[in-house]
């Protein structure tokens, strides 16, 4: 393991570009995945670097070492191995507040992103950009790879009334881009007008695929466990808002789904018998350990790439809710939070999608995701930083 040709933009800014931030007092937005290619932490190579002044941490969802599920709050405390203060951005606050910003100059921003929108970290970056916009402090984006790769693109754009912090943002589920691009792109097309350096990587091309870097995979939170699953997630984090699991409490959460009302064997049929390119259904049973029907038998299937250059992931998680519907309309049904608003739509980016699963026409939905993609398409394209 280990791309010599490949450097990440952590590795850069060690090298040469910490010297412009040389004298300044350094906050940084990491977590476990913050490591270089020899996985020593960020945190750590920051803090005994005698030319970087770290000064205080801030954690993402799941925490700055991994510890908190999804969906859980992340409190403040001090990190025990280097005594700085950790200031949560997934707790009361989302966004730094004015107290959270005064111990730091500059906030460099070190995170592993998997390509999708739901994925919270990209958000965060958003608010702490926001943030430092108001209060006059720098934001230097460290890159890494987009792991699903930097070309194809997926899905629909975020409607403005179901904006939320899995979607906060007009990108679409699959978006091709880069954390140091999506930067760009927020500052210059959503207005957050922070002073910003966005750290390059070097050897990174728009083709790869996380396997083909020669990085090791440190999972960015408890169920991202492997390539496959990022590949798979634009369309199987859909599975979320409705009452199947998404198996969540299983070692292949997001790769396979199911329920205690669905036979595998007839989901894997119907599914396969549909012809969705890249991809096939294995029928499976599982018993997750938490989430939805924990400890109980669920029957569904796994779904296997088989040429993921064919796989359309948001197509695919479409179709196979489409399926199960379609199978089980008296058990199947979609989930309400405690404000009765639906967290698919949430997740959709769109209240249109529920019902056009329901009445069996997503044809409809999915035609009308080509034209919104060649549209952030042009919008993306002077963004991009990589070939």
């Amino acid at each position: 393991m280990g791309a010599l040709y490949m450097k990440l933009g952590l590795e850069v800014f060690l090298e040469t570009a910490y010297k412009q931030f040389k004298h300044q007092k350094i906050g940084l937005v990491t977590n476990m995945t913050g490591v270089n290619q020899r996985l020593i932490p960020a945190i750590d190579l920051f803090y005994h670097h005698p030319h970087i002044k770290l000064t205080a941490l801030y954690a993402p969802e799941h925490g700055i070492r991994g510890d908190a599920k999804e969906g859980e709050k992340v409190t403040s405390t001090v990190d025990p191995y280097t005594g700085l203060p950790v200031y949560s951005l997934y707790g009361t606050t989302r966004k730094p507040t004015k107290e959270m910003l005064e111990p730091v100059d500059v906030i460099v921003f070190d995170l592993q992103d998997i390509g999708s929108r739901y994925y919270t970290f990209i958000y965060t970056m958003a608010y702490v950009m926001e943030a430092c916009m108001e209060e006059g402090k720098h934001v230097v984006v460290l890159d890494r790879p987009n792991p699903i790769g930097g070309i194809k693109m997926e899905g629909n754009v975020v409607e403005e009334d179901v904006r939320s912090f899995v979607g906060l943002l007009p990108i679409p589920n699959r978006h091709g881009m880069t954390v140091g691009e999506l930067a760009v792109l927020f500052k210059h097309v959503f207005g957050y007008y922070c002073e910003l350096t966005v750290i390059h990587m070097v050897g990174w091309r728009r083709t790869m695929y996380f396997d083909q870097t020669g990085l090791f995979w440190v999972p960015p939170s408890p169920n991202t466990p492997t390539l496959e699953m990022s590949m798979l997630y634009p369309g199987t984090c859909l599975v979320e808002g409705t009452n199947v699991s998404e198996g969540r409490g299983t070692t292949k959460p997001f790769e396979v789904i199911g329920a205690p009302f669905i036979d595998g064997q007839i989901l894997a049929s119907a599914f396969n018998q549909r012809n969705i390119p890249g991809v096939l259904a294995r029928p499976t049973s599982f018993t997750p350990f938490y989430q939805k029907y924990k400890n109980q038998l669920c029957g569904g299937v796994q779904l296997h790439i088989e040429d993921r250059h064919l796989l359309n992931s948001v197509v695919t998680g479409i179709l196979l809710l489409e399926t199960v519907a379609s199978l089980y309309p008296d058990a199947f049904s979609f989930i309400t939070n405690e404000n009765n608003k639906y967290f698919f739509d949430l997740l959709a980016g769109t209240k249109s999608l529920r019902q056009f699963i329901l009445e069996e026409k997503t044809n409809v939905f999915v035609n009308a995701c080509e034209e919104a993609l060649e549209s952030f398409r042009q919008v993306r394209e002077p963004y991009l930083l990589y070939q």
